[in-house]
């Protein structure tokens, strides 16, 4: 694990960049996940002996990478956690999918997701599912690998939602192993994107980080 990238702190929330393939919060695998690591870095620069408060705002899928919020106190977590129900806290995500050409410019995709034993999720019909939509729009094609980068911006957040909803249509994201094809890569969805109003200034926030240029993001620009 790299040091903990930290892109804004104050003293109700902290902002950082959660690197691909950890935890948002601890299962019984027990591996390293990032309440735990930004814990553990709160405790060390503020020199806090004992327990410190962190709530989990939101999660990002342990092989997904990006922008996460964290609240340093209670009433933080809590004014977040309605900003979430109210959707007025935004995610953006940038994905590279399978795209045999058929993709449209932008749509708008909406199903109904239940999730199911395995850790999975599916497509159900609407007395079982819960309601799902996002938003996309393609950025760049690369026609000769049949890729293509898409920006999505997610209008509820169901388990493995983006997954689901772009497999569904036959077009999974490249390197996801659950929903698409045995190709073994790392998955290619990235949470670019994140605006919502500071739980206690009310100012309007926005941060920004994409994903590095390496692996099959290489093949676009942007």
């Amino acid at each position: 694990m790299n040091k903990l990238e930290v892109l804004y702190e104050d003293n109700h929330i902290i902002v950082v960049v959660k690197p691909n393939n950890i935890l948002s919060q601890s299962d019984n695998t027990k591996d390293l996940d990032m309440l735990t690591i930004i814990k553990d870095y709160l405790k060390e620069k503020y020199n806090k002996p004992g327990n410190v408060y962190l709530g989990l705002v939101h999660r990002l899928d342990r092989p997904v990478g990006g922008v996460m919020v964290f609240a340093k106190t209670s009433k933080a977590a809590s004014r977040l956690s309605e900003q979430v129900r109210n959707s007025d806290f935004k995610k953006k995500y940038m994905a590279i999918v399978y795209d045999d050409g058929s993709l449209k410019d932008d749509d708008t995709f909406v199903d109904y997701i239940a999730k199911t034993n395995d850790n999975s999720s599916k497509i159900v019909s609407a007395d079982i599912g819960k309601y799902s939509e996002l938003n996309y729009h393609i950025i760049e094609k690369n026609k000769n690998k049949k890729l293509t980068l898409v920006e999505i911006e997610l209008k509820t957040g169901r388990h493995h939602q983006i997954r689901v909803q772009f497999a569904s249509r036959n077009h999974p994201l490249f390197g996801d192993q659950r929903y698409g094809k045995e190709d073994k890569k790392q998955i290619a969805l990235w949470s670019y994107y994140l605006e919502f109003y500071h739980p206690v200034t009310k100012e309007k926030l926005i941060f920004v980080n994409k994903p590095a240029k390496k692996g099959e993001w290489c093949n676009f620009n942007y």
